[in-house]
């Protein structure tokens, strides 16, 4: 079958910026591929990750955030590879299925940050929510201006974070789900629960891609449902 000039043309460009700017696997680094089969079948299954947020939220996490599933997360968020958000959807939505079987209920991203839309130029976990294909409402709306949480302790993240969103357009009564792409020490998502309960909403958990490593109380320690 002939190839078009245009299809030439594309291929030539995209060997050309190969030599820039060489593939590798966002997981491990294998090189030559977006995403190797080992990595794909790593992020195929999510682990039964459970971390209880205060008295009653309780946040189920795809992975731990450590190895490849960080990577894979750290090269969709900061070196702007969006087709790793498919992969990464797909263990969110595994992850979900293995927590709310048969549930009717629907999923409320938390908003991205205007710094982090403007550096990136996308909203990550939109993105990652809307490639899982959970049903999703675009509830979580931001209120004010917060810090960098990066450079915050526990308490300063919490105090950060409170009251700073809002959400409309949940039906009083409706089961909602909080999804992040990370969760450390929780006060993000416990701010967005928070907003969406008093608009109205039933909380019934809340979903991340990842969860990190074990540190401070066993409250917040990541463990495993098995």
């Amino acid at each position: 079958m002939a190839v078009s000039l245009a299809e030439l043309a594309r291929r030539a460009a995209a060997d050309a910026l190969a030599l820039v700017l060489p593939v590798s696997c966002a997981g491990c680094g294998t090189l030559d591929v977006a995403l190797c089969a080992a990595c794909r079948r790593l992020l195929s299954t999510p682990l039964p990750l459970t971390r209880r947020l205060g008295p009653r939220l309780d946040v189920h996490s795809a992975f731990a955030y450590e190895g490849e599933p960080a990577a894979v997360l750290r090269a969709l968020k900061e070196d702007g590879r969006t087709s790793l958000a498919r992969p990464l959807g797909l263990a969110l939505a595994a992850r979900a299925a293995s927590v709310f079987p048969g549930d009717r209920m629907r999923y409320v991203a938390v908003p991205t940050s205007p710094a982090a839309m403007r550096r990136r130029g996308y909203r990550v976990v939109e993105l990652v929510l809307r490639r899982s294909g959970l049903p999703a409402v675009p509830a979580l709306r931001t209120a004010r201006r917060t810090a960098d949480q990066r450079r915050l302790g526990r308490d300063d993240r919490a105090r950060n974070v409170s009251g700073s969103l809002t959400a409309a357009g949940v039906t009083p009564g409706e089961k909602v789900v909080v999804v992040d792409d990370v969760v450390t020490t929780g006060a993000t998502l416990s701010e967005a629960a928070r907003a969406l309960e008093r608009a109205g909403g039933v909380v019934v958990g809340a979903l991340t891609v990842a969860a990190t490593p074990k540190r401070g109380s066993a409250r917040d320690t990541a463990t495993s449902e098995d």
